[in-house]
């Protein structure tokens, strides 16, 4: 399995992104935003940090990259794609997934751990978990605040397209627990697929105990138990 992590212009996670793919003992490559080649990837991750410096809207430059017309292809045709924090903007943005992500509802930049509840394990990037475990996960944004019309965050949730919500330790999903002010307390969701998911979250930066949390490794090991399982994760 190869992992493929996008680099643009302002990204300052692709490196975490790498390395906690590299954890996995999986080859991974990086991927310029101006190139038109995945390089063979079976997994993409758009990374966190601030794509063309957030100019315009968070993301909205990314979407042009010419890499991302190949990443808009590449999940059409039903492969994984993870956007985290930023490239769950940039997802957004390129139509790949629903909604908005808009100002913190404190109008402020946060950074520091928080808990997010897994709200189902059948997904590409959600099966070495278990439904209702807590992931104890680090965020760093000011652009969080996932928004939706109400009848698509109804949408949302009866298709089981929220993955993670924002919670207290216990697992209670409370407003003190949302750090940003999303519906629902939404922390990361799916397309219809389940083949693209974004989270604001940074569950590349908690991989190892020493880094505060490991919780976010589950994330990671999941695509690892995906293809045990026989999900499509091979070239049509």
């Amino acid at each position: 399995m190869k992992f493929g992590v996008v680099t643009f212009p302002g990204s300052n996670c692709d490196y975490d992104a790498y390395a906690a793919a590299k954890l996995l003992g999986e080859e991974v490559t990086f991927l310029w935003h101006q190139s038109s080649d995945l390089q063979g990837a079976d997994v993409i991750i758009l990374p966190g940090g601030f794509s063309y410096g957030d100019y315009l809207r968070s993301g909205a430059i990314a979407r042009f990259s010419p890499i991302m017309k190949e990443v808009v292809e590449f999940a059409h045709a039903g492969f994984p794609v993870l956007g985290i924090c930023n490239g769950f903007q940039v997802l957004v943005e390129s139509g790949l997934l629903p909604g908005a992500l808009m100002r913190n509802d404190h109008l402020r930049f946060s950074c520091r751990f928080i808990h997010i509840r897994v709200e189902r394990n059948d997904n590409i990037f959600t099966a070495a978990a278990s439904t209702g475990d807590i992931l104890k996960i680090p965020i760093a944004h000011k652009d969080g605040n996932y928004y939706n019309f109400t009848a698509d965050i109804d949408a949302l949730e009866k298709n089981g397209q929220i993955l993670f919500r924002y919670c207290d330790s216990r697992g209670n999903i409370t407003p003190e627990s949302n750090p940003n002010g999303s519906m629902a307390n939404i922390a990361g969701i799916c397309n219809r697929e389940g083949n693209v998911v974004g989270l604001m979250p940074h569950p590349e930066r908690a991989v190892e105990d020493i880094l505060g949390s490991s919780d976010g490794l589950q994330i990671f090991n999941s695509i690892k138990l995906s293809l045990a399982r026989g999900k499509k994760l091979e070239r049509a």
